[in-house]
């Protein structure tokens, strides 16, 4: 029994570290979220999240609901998880060279702007229309995860091209985001937040590697963000790209922070990001609502618009010689892996709360943006289990 007892603790040790670990906890707060907004705990869950926490003293701003403390302040830290990464791809990984970053980079723009067009031309002259930057997204972990799943079944350069995929779908949501969704601009505090990067820079250029130099300051960048306009998340990926790292073997301090953020983030801030925000209330006509502009832009967006921007620039850039298929990959295999990029729920939850006021145009957009999801990660997998690599 004892051995028994031994075996289950090192197996459960052994899950944790893996990267299922964090899509189980991700899509058990999905469920827990949905048990809470359809029982009697529904409006006792939403009065705590409006709870205000935090201190005003003079100018100084800092009481917001926890509901607005966990999108605008964790998620800051999941972008600047996101930003580390990007930054750490472009330096020494798949996007360090032309050769290897051009299939990804080329395949995320077509996923991003088919699934916009599609969710344009289904909302043209609706007061939705506003919600074009949805289906953009692709939600990565749960996309890393579905692909992992299958194990030796497809190669793995097909999963390091995914990876790739998702880091610069994630680029074109921060710039969309930063264009497109913000608020009026208070240039006060852009100036402000630019003259504590230009000393990050400067940080960076003088190889100063304590971190705290990075993050303290990171701090008040957040804060003149989040004054400024421009939603405060944008502020950890320019945070992240000024911390220093290197194209060796030796740990650098942006892998360091990689390394240390990569669990909460996974295991804690994006968990609750979807206990918050996946609280959808069912209501009658809500299945119906699938069938409105809003519904069908986001469902086409992400079910056919991914797939079919993704698959269909790797065809031109392979045709064009500007790139070759990941290696032993065949386009079966594409197909699935386009299909996995129509996993959008994180990113495209955040920006439905971004486009849109009205709390039933928000409900309606989570509630299609989770049925999409979660077909586009079944049909995925399905296509790729089935499909074989080419010898």
């Amino acid at each position: 029994m004892k051995l028994s007892g031994k075996i289950n603790l090192k197996s459960f040790v052994d899950f944790v570290n893996t990267a299922y670990f964090g899509s189980f906890i991700l899509f058990a707060c999905l469920i827990i979220s949905l048990i809470i907004a359809n029982s009697s705990a529904a409006e006792g869950f939403q009065s705590l999240l409006e709870y205000s926490v935090g201190f005003e003293s003079g100018s100084v701003h800092l009481k917001y609901s926890i509901e607005n403390w966990v999108n605008d302040g964790l998620m800051a830290v999941f972008f600047l998880l996101v930003g580390l990464e990007i930054k750490r791809e472009l330096v020494e990984g798949e996007l360090s060279s032309f050769k290897k970053a051009a299939l990804p980079i080329l395949s995320a723009v077509g996923g991003a702007i088919v699934p916009a067009f599609i969710y344009l031309l289904l909302n043209y002259n609706q007061d939705t229309v506003h919600g074009w930057g949805i289906p953009m997204a692709t939600d990565i972990a749960f996309a890393l995860t579905v692909i992992s799943l299958l194990g030796n079944s497809v190669p793995a350069s097909l999963k390091i091209f995914l990876a790739a995929l998702a880091i610069v779908d994630d680029l074109i949501a921060i710039v969309v985001i930063a264009l497109f969704y913000s608020a009026e601009l208070h240039f006060t505090y852009l100036l402000y937040a630019a003259a504590i990067l230009v000393l990050l820079v400067i940080f960076n250029r003088l190889k100063i590697t304590n971190l705290f130099f990075y993050l303290i300051p990171g701090i008040f960048v957040w804060y003149f963000v989040h004054h400024s306009g421009i939603h405060a998340t944008i502020a950890g990926v320019l945070v992240a790209f000024t911390i220093p790292t290197n194209e060796t073997d030796e740990e650098s301090p942006l892998e360091r922070l990689e390394h240390f953020l990569t669990k909460p983030v996974n295991y804690f801030i994006v968990p609750v990001f979807a206990l918050i925000n996946t609280n959808i209330t069912y209501q009658e006509g809500m299945l119906g609502g699938l069938a409105t502009p809003l519904g069908l832009g986001i469902i086409a967006g992400l079910l056919i618009g991914k797939v079919a921007g993704i698959v269909a620039t790797c065809y031109i850039a392979t045709k064009a010689k500007i790139a070759s298929l990941p290696e032993q990959a065949n386009w079966r295999q594409m197909i699935g892996v386009g299909l996995l990029g129509g996993i959008g729920f994180t990113m495209s939850i955040f920006v439905s709360l971004l486009s849109f006021e009205d709390i039933s145009h928000i409900n309606e957009a989570k509630f299609s943006i989770l049925i999409a999801s979660i077909t586009a990660g079944i049909i995925g997998y399905v296509v790729l289990k089935r499909s074989k690599a080419k010898n």
